[in-house]
């Protein structure tokens, strides 16, 4: 189905939860991100409706990671990046303290590379190593890296500039839980638990390792 009942929209989508009774549903990553077409006309508010955004599709006007966007309807995943061509503005998908989606808008310069999460690992023949994102890209990758780690994208080049790991010290931010959208420094990993201690505006919390991103 494209559509779904405006009542089965995940929580994160900021959008009314009155109006229209359907609403598009993306074609990817319906839990963990947004269709291009709420972004456009319900986050930025730079359409009016569903025929304004299939126009500025037509004219090739809306990159995602630095790609033409052809279907209203493709999902933005977390820390994706958003290109509005004619305005030369970009924008990164975040989420908030109430675990809603946000865009935010950044540098040119930022939005050729994103950050992702390392979910797991696979030796293939010739013992190479292909690392699985938590935004469904595989990259064949030599780089040293463990599960939870997080890479740097080079979107435009298509390669990992480098690894982020997860560990004592690191800068994360928490993706889900009941702490969803705070960001803090790694003060203890509790590898048992699965569980890390946050430092995040002077407090200190516990929170899964499954729950967190390493960042910059």
């Amino acid at each position: 189905m494209s559509h779904l009942k405006r009542q089965e929209v995940p929580k994160s989508w900021p959008i009314e939860r009155k109006g229209t009774k359907y609403v598009v549903r993306a074609n990817f990553g319906f839990e963990k991100g947004i269709p291009v077409l709420i972004a456009l006309r319900d986050i930025l508010k730079i359409a009016k409706d569903r025929r304004e955004v299939k126009k500025a599709l037509i004219a090739k006007n809306i990159l995602s990671n630095n790609k033409v966007v052809i279907d209203e309807k493709n999902g933005l995943m977390l820390f994706d990046t958003l290109t509005i061509v004619p305005s030369k503005k970009h924008y990164r998908l975040n989420i908030n303290e109430k675990g809603k989606f946000k865009l935010d808008e950044i540098k040119e310069t930022e939005a050729n590379k994103k950050v992702s999460k390392i979910i797991d690992k696979k030796t293939l023949k010739g013992k190479v190593t292909q690392i699985n994102l938590m935004d469904g890209r595989n990259f064949i990758s030599k780089n040293e890296c463990k599960v939870g780690d997080s890479v740097l994208i080079n979107l435009k080049d298509k390669k990992i500039e480098k690894i982020i790991p997860l560990k004592k010290g690191s800068n994360t931010m928490i993706f889900s839980g009941k702490h969803i959208g705070k960001t803090g420094m790694i003060e203890n990993i509790d590898e048992k638990r699965k569980m890390a201690e946050i430092k995040s505006d002077n407090q200190k919390i516990n929170v899964l390792l499954r729950q967190l991103m390493a960042v910059e």
